[in-house]
């Protein structure tokens, strides 16, 4: 973050690392599911969704989760 950047709202923050936990929540319950369950393939994209929106939500918080 540069001196002139404007530094994020609080709110905003919250709200980021509020949503980042519900997506590893759901992370965590879904792989834990798969391996009850086994390789299903709606499974797997589930799984790979979750993947893609933490890491979304981490690089739009720069990391700040």
């Amino acid at each position: 973050m540069q001196a002139n950047d404007p530094k994020p709202e609080p709110a905003k923050e919250t709200h980021a690392a509020a949503a980042a936990e519900h997506v590893a929540g759901a992370h965590r319950l879904m792989k834990a599911l798969q391996k009850r369950i086994g390789t299903h393939p709606e499974l797997e994209e589930a799984v790979h969704n979750l993947e893609m929106a933490l890491s979304a939500l981490t690089v739009k918080t720069a990391g700040m989760l």
